[in-house]
């Protein structure tokens, strides 16, 4: 079976719009001044910047993460992944590592650990960085505590706790006007609810800066007027219109249902409520202080320790300059664990596998401890076997072991650690082995993190290796259907249609095997077994190509299943030839042989079987097939056809 592994998309943000980076490297920063770390509940901070400041940001990121945990009952309590904060002492210092040049701060996801980086400077001046970081932190906590939520609420949803404001440690403010977007509101038409509510990622109303401003400040709006407004009457109808979309339930019907109202009539009531030009703010007091500073210890760190969060830092920003940053700690101190954790992720990016895997045992013996080594040695050995598609078909036995090996110590090292049962399940999933288990690892893997897209698409894998078309469907269904993201709906409906397929081949399959031994007495259009002697009978038997029609002997070595199409390798003398067809119920299977070494499946077939290939030429098309397949004969390996057949 072919895997397609979907991670999580390493990306930028800025400004909540999304930024391709191409910078010039940047010259190495010398960390000869005194660089701290601080280490709080929640977060990791590291920075040239005093002690106390960076406190002060650890306190106040305390604060929010606390505040935001106790609003959403749901909410992990417990990161899924670490968080590490960079703070730096000014702009001079941060500027080489920030995305633009008018970056105040920024909040980076990853799969295996969050970036935040700012400056103590600009902190002092506003409150632009926690805007910016706490506009992109709801979103980690979002997509872990209601799964996959439409564009326009997680934005909205963002926006609204970006204000958020904290006095007396206890007293809590959220939902203040945001300047820019009141402004944009007065100026510009409201985008009709049908339109804001269809946007996702790949719409220019996420992407391009004047659409984007329109489309955030009414996503604001909404979700303003939905918790705040009419007394906050509507609050309640949006967790139901959420949770709808959760089940499966398309946008329309989902809305109908938790609002009782129409589009029209819910746009007209935000309407008045932006023409009054009045937006109350949300103000809670805690009974206890938010954010205690008595779980805060602090250190001192080495010069290559400096130099290695910074080029961490880079490679999870997909910048080429983080293996400049990495070398120079690894000059500094060849054993640093970190650094050659690292730098062995960064090879294996490059598909340096063997560099990687070195600079990796080295991580794994400096911190046996450190789950994140196991975790990115596991990784880069899981890369090796990819395309650039991240596809894989097989792992060597040796490096299945070994990975195995790895994940298992990271989940005894951090139980908490979603990725850890993730990508053990994958592995598994690729081996065709251990799927029992797999399907608890995912499960774990679900609990820690509900709703993960990625998480879903492998365990709904599992199932249809299983043939359980059934619990596949289910998993399937709700996401290709709902009114999430558009990709996550399309390969949402790449695998439900994989079930399908998988399942239309095992009925095929089996009619296939039932036939076998009934001799020449079905009709032809049926799949049949036929054995015939002396070979030159054979050809007599098999069907005749029709006006148009072409076909070709060889040998059957590869069967790739996509979601609308089923390509055939046919290995023709020194030549590949490729066919294809949307499904299996298009063509016609026949055999002549009892020889078949095994039965019709996605993936490289481990023993070649000689086959007849009727066919339509498509010429010069886009396809990369030779043609459309019409019926494939299996034969004797010896089964030559006459010249001219």
């Amino acid at each position: 079976m072919v895997y397609r592994h979907f991670p999580l998309a390493r990306v930028l943000r800025t400004t909540g719009l999304l930024l391709l980076l191409v910078l010039p490297a940047a010259p190495i920063a010398s960390a000869k001044d005194t660089w701290t770390s601080v280490r709080s509940k929640n977060f990791l901070l590291v920075g040239d910047a005093s002690e106390k400041e960076i406190r002060q940001v650890a306190i106040r990121l305390e604060q929010f993460r606390e505040a935001f945990t106790l609003l959403f009952s749901n909410a992990p309590t417990k990161p899924l992944v670490p968080t590490t904060v960079i703070v730096f002492k000014n702009d001079n210092s941060y500027k080489p590592f920030k995305p633009t040049a008018y970056t105040a701060g920024y909040f980076q996801a990853g799969e295996d650990v969050n970036y935040i980086t700012l400056t103590s400077e600009g902190m002092a001046r506003n409150d632009e960085p926690f805007r910016v970081i706490f506009h992109e932190y709801v979103h980690l906590m979002v997509n872990s505590t209601l799964g996959n939520v439409p564009t326009w609420f997680s934005e909205g949803l963002a926006e609204y706790y970006s204000s958020f404001s904290m006095s007396d440690d206890r007293k809590v403010t959220l939902g203040r006007v945001v300047g820019n977007h009141v402004l944009f509101l007065r100026q510009q038409k409201l985008l009709p609810l049908r339109t804001l509510f269809a946007v996702d990622h790949t719409s220019p109303y996420y992407n391009e800066k004047d659409q984007a401003n329109v489309f955030y400040a009414q996503a604001w709006a909404l979700v303003h007027y939905l918790v705040l407004g009419n007394h906050g009457q509507r609050n309640r109808q949006m967790g139901r219109f959420l949770d709808l979309i959760n089940t499966g339930k398309s946008t329309d019907a989902a809305f109908t249902e938790a609002f009782q109202t129409t589009y029209e009539a819910l746009e007209k009531e935000l309407q008045e409520y932006i023409q009054r030009d009045t937006y109350p703010a949300q103000t809670m007091v805690f009974k206890n202080k938010l954010g205690a500073d008595s779980e805060i210890v602090s250190t001192l760190l080495s010069d290559a320790e400096a130099q290695a969060y910074l080029g961490d830092l880079l490679l999870h920003s997909q910048r080429p300059d983080a293996e400049a940053y990495l070398q120079k700690a690894l000059s500094l101190n060849p054993a640093l664990g970190m650094a050659n954790s690292s730098l062995g992720l960064l090879r294996a990016r490059q598909g340096r596998f063997e560099e990687a895997r070195q600079h990796l045992e080295r991580a794994v013996a400096a911190n046996s401890q450190n789950y994140l080594a196991h975790y990115y040695y596991a990784l880069a050995l899981s890369r090796q076997g990819m395309d650039s598609n991240n596809v894989v078909y097989a792992y060597a036995p040796e490096s299945l072991g070994v990975m195995r090996r790895e994940l298992q110590k990271v989940i005894e090292l951090a139980p908490d650690f979603a990725e850890g049962y993730h990508l053990l399940a994958f592995v598994n999933l690729v081996a065709s082995e251990q799927l029992d288990e797999s399907i608890g690892l995912m499960k774990k893997a679900l609990t820690l993190s509900p709703e993960r897209p990625e998480y879903v698409f492998v365990l709904g894998q599992i199932y249809l290796n299983q043939e359980k078309f059934d619990l596949a469907r289910q998993l399937f269904q709700p996401l290709a259907q709902s009114g999430a993201d558009k990709e996550l709906r399309q390969r949402a409906q790449s695998l439900l249609d994989r079930a399908t397929f998988v399942e239309d081949l095992r009925e095929k399959q089996a009619e296939f095997n039932r036939n076998r031994g009934r001799g020449n007495s079905l009709p032809e259009s049926q799949d049949t077994e036929i054995t015939l002697d002396p070979i030159a009978e054979l050809e007599a038997a098999l069907r005749k190509p029709a006006a148009g029609e072409h076909r070709v002997v060889g040998n059957l070595i590869r069967v790739d299943c996509g979601a609308k199409t089923i390509v055939f390798t046919i290995q023709v003398g020194e030549s590949l030839m490729k066919v294809q067809t949307e499904s299996f119920k298009e063509m016609s299977f026949r055999t002549f042989t009892q020889t078949i070494k095994r039965e019709i499946t996605c993936g490289v077939r481990e023993h070649a079987d000689a086959v007849v290939v009727t066919y339509k030429r498509v010429g010069e098309s886009r396809t990369p097939a030779a043609g459309t397949a019409i019926t494939m004969e299996f034969v004797p390996r010896e089964f030559r056809l006459k010249a001219g057949g």
